[in-house]
């Protein structure tokens, strides 16, 4: 098991845990309030992240910084490589007018070309401005306004129609092209004439101070605000985030680290990670859809280390293996080597941490041994073979799960951030696995917990401001804090777990406040659940809408030789679901008292999606909008 070894390992390696421990906790009247961690890199004085890839190219010309997916094949691009194609690009960006300081627009799907552009963007002196590819006319329209983006690049003929659509009545539209349209060799064939000096002055222009991206948060609650994020603001993020993570590859596993990027690039933790792989020269590529059926032949080929993914990418794997283990009458034994793996990494991991108590009985040992054979190395062949450790973000993980994962050989380190801090504020240290938390402060920052519980954050991650936006900005920092709205709280140790978010919490008839966060991420990590939202505001109890996921329906109609027409209000009355359903809400209550738990639910047809407006681009439910669009099903929940 490799985690096993690895933690073996660790053992004679005390030091990279050590290095990671220079942390300040603040106590308050016999609570932990605040805890800072010391910076593992000192912050830049000079130049910026638009440096990496020529650095890369002068120090490891040859050195393999991506893969690249062509003709059905990974195949490698070498730093030298990378920063030529970059120059091109930034040339023909300045020959198409790009001016220093000026704005472009990126609205694509995670791919190579995104890379490019990105960093060609930077060499030419210019800011980035991430569009989401799924982006309505009329957010797109926001954006570039609000922006004042010059030029946009979309992907596919549909997305330029879109942003075409979108800019159409401005005063002097931005010019559009699409990557699928040739936009690449179009850009290159303008800076032909234009020499390389023109981009080194402009990237030689940059500081710490100088504006990189602006990157729109989701909206969930009105337009998005663009936040202002610094080269400095990237380099704290990644290059501290790179020396704390980093050599545990090296001097744990003894693999070289290599990652398959499927987050989206327009949101700030697929960008970061991107510069973070890019800074410390590890082996990238891109896989443009984190859809389960597409995503998986592409770990399978690329093989990564680690991944950085979303809860939905875990659940999903453990989903699989579950499904999977049902086709072939095996159902039982998959939940029988969850229970043992739940159990097995619980004990394993308390006597590693706190180096005492027995740790798994010998019997536990051999059920493990046996669904190690059976199970837990077929999720591991699932995602490529070779992965050891994943990141998780974007919302908590569900504790089992990440035992779960933990017992079948992959680490998965959890992290916190918003795009206001640049990516990840907290993250996991290494080798200080703690599951149910979201980890300690990323070195060089420090988290504080107001006195109504919410997180605020401080550090070179912090950003400076909204775009256009003094008032807004005002709202959330003072005195370089930054009021999250976020919920939280602080363990002994300085480990930071977030109960829920501030707007969303529900206070019942009875004045329990209530958080829905808790019980969603439970209730959505057990199949059949799709899609979920707690409601019970000035309510007398807790209840829930519930969408069925269409892979698990599927599945649950083939095992049990179902027609697989079956309409959807059939199956909310089938004792069998509904009984399966009722599973899910037990594991979501067993986290909460019984004054917030989940007194009934309702099964709803069709889903939350981007498309009839109820998520936003970053895949957050719109609480509002939901609870609008199924007010009807919402009262019946509290009829007689």
């Amino acid at each position: 098991m490799g985690v096993r070894k690895d933690l073996k390992r660790a053992q004679r390696h005390s030091g990279l845990a050590d290095r990671a421990e220079a942390v300040l906790i603040r106590d308050e009247h016999g609570t932990v309030r605040e805890v800072r961690t010391a910076p593992l890199v000192p912050p830049a004085t000079t130049g910026s992240t638009a440096d990496i890839p020529f650095t890369n190219a002068a120090e490891a010309p040859d050195a393999v910084v991506l893969r690249r997916k062509q003709d059905g094949r990974w195949r490698p691009v070498t730093a030298a490589a990378f920063a030529r194609e970059i120059t091109e690009i930034a040339k023909g960006l300045i020959a198409d007018g790009l001016e220093p300081g000026g704005r472009v627009a990126l609205m694509s799907r995670t791919r190579y070309e995104w890379a490019v552009l990105d960093f060609a963007i930077w060499a030419a002196g210019g800011q980035s401005v991430p569009v989401y590819a799924t982006s309505s006319a009329e957010q797109i329209e926001w954006i570039v306004r609000d922006s004042g983006a010059r030029m946009i690049v979309a992907e596919t003929a549909e997305n330029a129609a879109t942003a075409e659509e979108a800019v159409r009545d401005h005063a002097d539209p931005p010019r559009v092209r699409h990557l699928d349209g040739g936009a690449m060799a179009e850009l290159t064939a303008l800076g032909r004439d234009l020499s390389d000096e023109e981009v080194t002055k402009r990237r030689s222009a940059l500081t710490p101070d100088s504006i990189a991206t602006l990157c729109y948060t989701s909206g969930t609650t009105g337009r998005p605000k663009g936040c202002v994020l610094t080269h400095g603001n990237l380099h704290a993020e990644a290059a501290n985030t790179v020396d704390l993570l980093h050599p545990v590859f090296k001097e744990i596993t003894g693999q070289v680290a290599a990652t398959l990027l499927f987050l989206p690039l327009a949101h700030v933790l697929g960008r970061t990670i991107q510069v973070a792989c890019l800074l410390a020269r590890i082996e990238l590529g891109h896989c443009p859809s984190i859809k389960p059926d597409e995503l998986r032949p592409e770990l399978r080929s690329f093989k990564p280390t680690f991944v950085v993914g979303v809860p939905y990418l875990f659940e999903k794997i453990h989903d699989t293996g579950r499904a999977t283990a049902e086709k072939i009458g095996r159902g039982a034994s998959f939940d029988r080597a969850e229970r043992i793996a739940v159990r097995f990494g619980e004990t394993y991991l308390n006597k590693f941490l706190d180096k005492s108590g027995p740790g798994p009985s010998l019997g536990l040992y051999a059920g493990w041994a046996l669904y190690e054979l059976l199970v837990y190395r077929r999720i591991r062949k699932e995602v490529g073979g070779r992965l050891r450790y994943a990141i998780s973000g974007g919302s908590p993980l569900d504790r089992d799960l990440n035992l779960f994962f933990y017992a079948a050989g992959i680490v998965i380190y959890e992290g916190y951030g918003l795009t206001e801090t640049s990516a990840a504020a907290t993250v996991t240290p290494p080798l200080r696995p703690r599951p149910g938390t979201v980890g300690l402060p990323v070195p060089g920052t420090s988290v504080r917990i107001a006195d109504d519980g919410e997180v605020l954050i401080k550090g070179g991650i912090v950003f400076g401001s909204y775009w256009n936006n003094p008032a807004a900005t005002d709202a959330v920092l003072t005195n370089d804090w930054f009021a999250t709205g976020d919920l939280g709280a602080l363990d002994t140790d300085g480990y930071l777990t977030i109960t829920g978010r501030k707007k969303d919490i529900l206070v019942t008839s009875g004045g329990k406040n209530v958080s829905p966060a808790v019980l969603e991420d439970r209730l959505r990590s057990r199949a059949p659940v799709g899609q979920c939202i707690v409601v019970g505001d000035n309510r007398s109890y807790v209840a829930a809408l519930v969408t069925l996921d269409p892979e698990a329906v599927a599945h649950w109609l083939a095992v049990r030789k179902r027609p697989k027409d079956t309409p959807l209000a059939a199956l909310a009355r089938d004792p069998e679901m509904t009984a399966e359903i009722q599973k899910a809400v037990d594991h979501a209550n067993a986290a909460v008292s019984r004054a917030e738990s989940i007194r009934r639910f309702a099964v709803v047809g069709g889903e939350f999606t981007e498309d009839n407006g109820l998520l936003t681009p970053s895949l957050k439910i719109k609480r509002h909008a939901v609870t609008a669009a199924y007010a009807t099903e919402i009262e019946a929940l509290y009829g007689e």
